[in-house]
């Protein structure tokens, strides 16, 4: 992975000093709230519905075991002892206070870390597969280029104030695992006649208004790459919205113009800055990926593994294919039934770091699922792994599954939220805690946000909750039919929305409707795609009248 040069050194320990004499100016009142607000946003501090939350960046979701220890102090020093791993690859911590930020900044700064852009109307983190370096079906590794991106958008100054947060992420596999169809830019590594270049995506988003993204350019040689950026961002900068925060992200201006005439002002923007200084070099791509050459793989001995059914469903979950033969990239789970989805303890941090050290080179990456990889871990190695990781509770085998949850910390955490995401995970875990039922159930995944913002990604779950302000009550909104990948696509509102209490049994009734319907083999994405929404919202509607009629007769006895 990719090592601080002295130049990245000394700007992140700038930063860590600028911030402290800011918060220093904030105490003494030389800078008033409004004044610090958008001081504190640049460097990831938020003010949240019970304390202030601090977003720590990890670059295209990859650290090392040092890293990950230093994770683990500040949990236990200046948080509650555990941090969250989010959608974006990143993580948060939700309890520290704003006067010991500087010095979490300046620990940060050790390893190798920091802050910097993970708020603000700028460009935030760079983002990628999970699996990039090693993922059997890859095509390029993107992590070289997906540095050179994070190098050049670090404190730009140009896009510094945008109208509003840009995401840009970067697939380099057949199977796009790094869902670049609802990014402001995404970009597809391709060959093409020989020559490596991206297709380029853009308008792509959640949130308030989902979008998928389109195709601006079909190819794009891979040396063009910050200049076409560049080009994009130019555009948004002087023709996004600044008047309506909810008109203010690319997609709005990309569905306002029309692709065709939004590629037009791309194109001629493009012209201006095409073959400039921004140009990507062989010699520095060649600078920057050596930061990610292959590791010391071994020799490995044939690997049996023991016909325990625990270990078996573990293998079969959680581990992936791996382009080295002998080896697997293995996932260690962040939804153990009865704790919040993503959380993990400074205890696990540690034993993630040493479990790294000792069977994957010292490296680990997070996945915008949440959850912890250890990318190159050799077959013989899993018996040892699976003890350690099923004691320490990172090993659940329920990836891909329902209870595999994808969820935001919600109106427990978050300021901006209209519901709690987090009881509602739990309770929906609780009913289906029975993994041969799981297991029978099939691939399905369930996506949960606390409000219209999507942190949860609830638009692309198979399954999708949304927590919605009812009357001053919380209450549930469902999609069914969304879906990352290749054939990404927003899923479809079923009706009125529940009530936290109805949501188990509205999950059921859906899982019922399936199971009933389905086709042999058929997973459960592919059987509502062959009957629709139709009966799964009959039924679903029909036994709630049915409960509530039951109900009522009781409460009139």
């Amino acid at each position: 992975m990719y090592q601080y040069d002295a130049i990245d050194t000394q700007l992140v320990n700038e930063r860590v000093a600028q911030f402290r004499d800011q918060v220093r100016r904030w105490k003494s009142g030389e800078l008033t709230d409004d004044e610090f607000r958008p001081l504190r946003l640049q460097n990831g501090l938020y003010l949240q519905r019970h304390a202030p939350m601090l977003r720590i960046a990890v670059p295209y979701g990859m650290m090392n075991s040092t890293q990950l220890r230093k994770l683990a102090l500040i949990a236990r020093t200046y948080d509650k002892g555990y941090g969250h791993f989010t959608t974006r690859q990143n993580i948060q911590f939700n309890w520290p206070k704003i006067e010991d930020v500087p010095e979490i900044l300046a620990h940060l700064a050790e390893v190798e870390m920091h802050a910097i852009q993970t708020s603000g109307n700028c460009i935030r983190n760079i983002t990628t597969d999970q699996f990039a370096g090693i993922a059997a079906d890859e095509v390029i590794d993107p992590r070289p280029l997906a540095e050179i991106l994070r190098q050049w958008s670090t404190f730009h100054p140009e896009f510094s104030f945008l109208p509003r947060k840009f995401k840009i992420a970067i697939s380099g596999t057949r199977e796009d695992r790094a869902l670049t169809w609802f990014h402001d830019i995404g970009l597809h590594l391709q060959e093409r006649d020989g020559e490596t270049g991206f297709r380029v995506l853009v308008g792509g988003g959640l949130g308030r208004t989902p979008i998928r993204g389109q195709i601006l350019r079909e190819f794009l040689p891979w040396q063009h790459l910050l200049t076409y950026c560049e080009a994009i961002l130019r555009v948004y900068n002087l023709e996004g919205r600044r008047d309506n925060a909810y008109k203010a992200r690319i997609k709005i201006l990309v569905q306002a113009l029309g692709i065709e005439a939004f590629a037009e002002r791309v194109e001629a923007e493009w012209e201006q800055l095409k073959d400039g200084p921004a140009t990507i070099t062989q010699a520095e791509f060649e600078r920057v990926a050596a930061h990610f050459g292959k590791p010391a793989y071994e020799a490995v001995v044939d690997f049996a593994p023991t016909a325990e059914k625990g270990f078996k469903n573990w293998l079969d979950r959680n581990t992936s294919a791996h382009q080295r033969p002998g080896y697997v990239a293995l996932t260690l789970s962040l939804k153990k039934h009865g704790v919040a989805p993503g959380d993990i303890s400074a205890e696990q941090m540690e034993i993630i770091a040493d479990l790294a050290d000792q069977y994957s080179f010292g490296e680990l990456r997070i996945s915008h699922e949440q959850n912890v990889i250890l990318a190159d871990v050799k077959q013989s190695d899993l018996p040892a792994i699976w003890k350690i990781a099923r004691e320490n509770g990172l090993a659940t085998p329920n990836l891909g599954l329902l209870t595999g949850i994808i969820c935001c910390p919600g109106g427990d955490f978050c300021d901006l939220a209209n519901a709690r995401s987090l009881p509602v995970a739990s309770a929906i875990q609780e009913r289906f805690d029975d993994l041969d039922y799981l297991f029978d159930i099939g691939d399905l995944e369930l996506n949960i946000s606390g409000c219209i913002n999507a942190c949860g990604h609830h638009h692309v779950g198979h399954i999708g909750v949304l927590g919605v302000d009812k009357n001053d009550a919380e209450f549930y909104q469902v999609t069914l039919g969304g879906r990352q990948g290749n054939q990404a696509q927003v899923g479809k509102v079923i009706g009125p929305a529940f009530s936290a209490a109805e949501m188990p049994d509205t999950i059921a009734r859906i899982i019922d409707v399936y199971l009933a319907q389905r086709h042999a083999d058929e997973v459960f994405i592919d059987t509502f795609d062959r009957i629709g929404i139709t009966p799964f919202k009959e039924h679903v509607y029909a036994a709630r009248t049915q409960v509530n009629k039951k109900q009522s007769l009781l409460e009139a006895a």
